[in-house]
């Protein structure tokens, strides 16, 4: 399960670093689909943090039991935030926050079972 874990939580703390970045730098992909969903954008800082955290969190708990399965419970809310400002919008181009929502979930079980 630990091997499971790891490469799971590396590949979505990769998505989640590339996302931050993204976040960060203001691209035009991340920032109309905020405005669509009616995420102000003085937000968009803090989102960001919230996804580097998570990558970080996701990584040190390799090493950090306690702290992997937090960071999976964050991340894990964070896109189930995510679907819900999809659904207040009536957008339904959810897919990619729901695959998230479903890897998170899943780094959460693989570091809860290691």
């Amino acid at each position: 399960m630990f091997i499971a874990y790891a490469v799971v939580a590396g590949l979505l703390a990769l998505v989640l670093a590339a996302s931050a970045t993204f976040t960060l730098q203001r691209n035009p992909a991340i920032t109309e689909n905020m405005v669509k969903v009616g995420v102000p954008d003085s937000w968009l800082p803090r989102l960001a943090a919230l996804k580097a955290a998570g990558a970080i969190g996701l990584l040190t708990g390799l090493w950090l039991t306690p702290l992997g399965i937090a960071a999976a419970v964050g991340v894990t809310l964070y896109f189930l935030g995510a679907i819900v400002f999809h659904l207040r919008a009536k957008d339904y181009a959810l897919a990619p926050a729901a695959v998230l929502l479903l890897i998170a979930a899943a780094a959460l079980i693989l570091r809860a079972a290691a």
